[in-house]
């Protein structure tokens, strides 16, 4: 996909196709307007709970509304609510120099796309120069890199301020045998918004609750099977993991070169398609296509988004008769809205589940080995290894680093009997899509993205056996998470998944069917629910 697509599909969404409906728009009609006040921070009449890029734009460019207090009130924010659910690692000492700079490009009308001025955090796991990068572990707490991720600089010269650091999973959850999702020996443990004692999801987890908690504007997250997916759909919000190469992965602590990349992550689609346009490595004029898009406002709907569009529902009915019951509910209202919706099983999951851990080894000895040889601290795995039997803060929800310990002595990727599994690994993901989404004439196959939120519980480990994920995130194929619904208190994800390269189709469908399905709803920050009253 190359940037001309994301181009025409940000263009669309933010001139011709979001009106009315979308969830990120509008205010939840279950939710009286009272109510929602008292959850968000106001600014100058903007609801940041709901509040789209494009709208926040528009303001900036009337001169109603400035970068600086923009970022002021997310500040504020993450001071009042953050220490609830300790998703914010850290606030950048540069975030109102880099607002103010935007201020003074909106004054001369010289912005620099649909970014400038936007507050947007990053997990911990994304090289900053002038923050550290920890992947949650101590190891690499000190000084901080020096300099920037790729990501990072295109988010800068696009104008975003980097509004701090977001927990995360440690070392992306590929450390323990079983990990709890959202716990690092950096920044403890990160609470689901919706009920505290929920888990959410891993390893983009700090993300993901930061944003349904309203405290920044975007996220960027990073998955190598699930990652930013099962967090999006856990904690209620919009997360997309991109075709493999779209984002540049340099200077992101790696767990496979094979399957990792970073992604968006938003309250709706409209911000995740404006972000990822940022984001995105081809360079052909595009990050000015989608500013210019910005200039015509929002108009039209998305009411035909969806007729004609074929959709594959894919149930996984191990997720649990509750979630069974939202797919029906999903499949009804994309009928309803002229979808066509059959369903479908991808061939080959048991193949991939066997294969995929063991290629994930090897390759996170090679690729851990060569970022760590870039920083301060251990200087390979087998030093990190030492220094986590060394420090007990690194043993203190769970003392395992089991994953650590296999893939130090997992064959290298040089092996003939690795390079044989990767490339059947290659081979099986992509035709168990492609085949699905041929054979059924497919626009995306749907499925749900993760089950309701489990207990956070140190001992016993994350309850996480979510294989929607696996094909896309193996195939190094796009997938995109948007709000389906929810099981009591606790939300689930609609999972979209489509062909090599289809980022801006797939965000393009998504937009409709979170028009249609209409889920968001800001968190309660409930302490607890009953777990026989999370079903409805």
């Amino acid at each position: 996909m190359g940037k001309r697509s994301i181009a025409a599909m940000t263009a669309a969404l933010v001139t011709g196709s979001l009106l009315t409906g979308l969830s990120g728009t509008s205010a939840n009609a279950d939710t009286p307007a009272d109510a929602r006040s008292a959850r968000s921070d106001r600014l100058s009449g903007v609801d940041l709970d709901t509040v789209t890029i494009p709208q926040l734009q528009a303001r900036m460019a009337r001169g109603s509304l400035t970068s600086s207090a923009l970022t002021r009130a997310y500040l504020r924010r993450i001071e009042k609510v953050d220490p609830k659910i300790h998703a914010v690692l850290r606030t950048s000492p540069t975030a109102l120099r880099e607002a103010a700079a935007s201020d003074k490009r909106h004054r001369s009308g010289r912005t620099l796309g649909p970014l400038d001025g936007i507050p947007v955090l990053l997990k911990d796991n994304v090289n900053t120069r002038d923050m550290p990068t920890t992947a949650g572990s101590l190891a690499l707490a000190g000084k901080p890199p020096g300099t920037d991720a790729a990501l990072v600089t295109r988010l800068r010269e696009a104008g975003a301020v980097i509004l701090g650091k977001t927990n995360l999973s440690e070392w992306a959850n590929f450390r323990a045998a079983k990990p709890t999702s959202g716990w690092s020996a950096v920044g403890g443990q990160t609470n689901n918004p919706y009920v505290l004692d929920r888990n959410p999801c891993g390893s983009s987890s700090g993300s993901a609750a930061a944003l349904a908690a309203s405290l920044a504007q975007v996220a960027i997250g990073t998955e190598t099977d699930g990652s930013i997916v099962c967090p999006a759909g856990m904690n209620g919000v919009v997360g997309h993991k991109p075709s493999l190469g779209v984002v540049s992965r340099s200077g992101v602590v790696p767990i496979s070169a094979e399957q990792d990349t970073a992604g968006p992550m938003a309250r709706n689609v409209t911000d995740t398609a404006l972000t990822l346009s940022v984001l995105s490595e081809d360079k052909d004029g595009s990050r000015d296509a989608a500013r210019d898009g910005l200039g015509g406002g929002l108009h039209g709907d998305l009411r035909d988004g969806l007729r004609g569009k074929r959709i594959g529902l894919w149930r996984l009915p191990s997720l649990g008769p509750d979630v069974d019951a939202l797919m029906t509910r999903t499949a009804e209202k994309l009928r309803k809205a002229g979808a066509v919706v059959v369903e479908v099983t991808p061939p080959y999951q048991a193949r991939l589940a066997e294969l995929e851990f063991p290629a994930l080894l090897s390759e996170f000895h090679r690729d851990i080995d060569a970022y760590l040889a870039t920083r301060e601290g251990p200087r390979n795995l087998a030093e990190l290894i030492e220094f986590n039997r060394a420090h007990p803060q690194e043993q203190s929800c769970f003392a395992g680093q089991e994953l650590f310990e296999q893939a130090l002595a997992a064959p290298p990727t040089t092996d003939p009997e690795y390079r044989a599994m990767r490339a059947e690994l290659k081979d099986l993901s992509q035709r168990s899509l492609d085949e699905t989404l041929s054979t059924h004439r497919l626009d995306a196959i749907a499925a749900p993205t993760n089950p309701p939120a489990w207990t956070t519980d140190c001992a016993r480990g994350d309850n996480d056996v979510i294989p929607s994920s696996t094909p896309a995130a193996v195939a190094g194929y796009p997938s995109l998470s948007v709000p389906a619904g929810s099981v009591g208190e606790l939300p689930v994800g609609l999972l979209l998944m489509s062909g090599n390269h289809r980022d801006a189709k797939l965000l393009e469908l998504g937009a409709s069917v979170e028009d249609r399905l209409n889920a968001w709803r800001a968190p309660h920050y409930l302490p607890t629910v009953d777990t026989a009253g999370t079903g409805r």
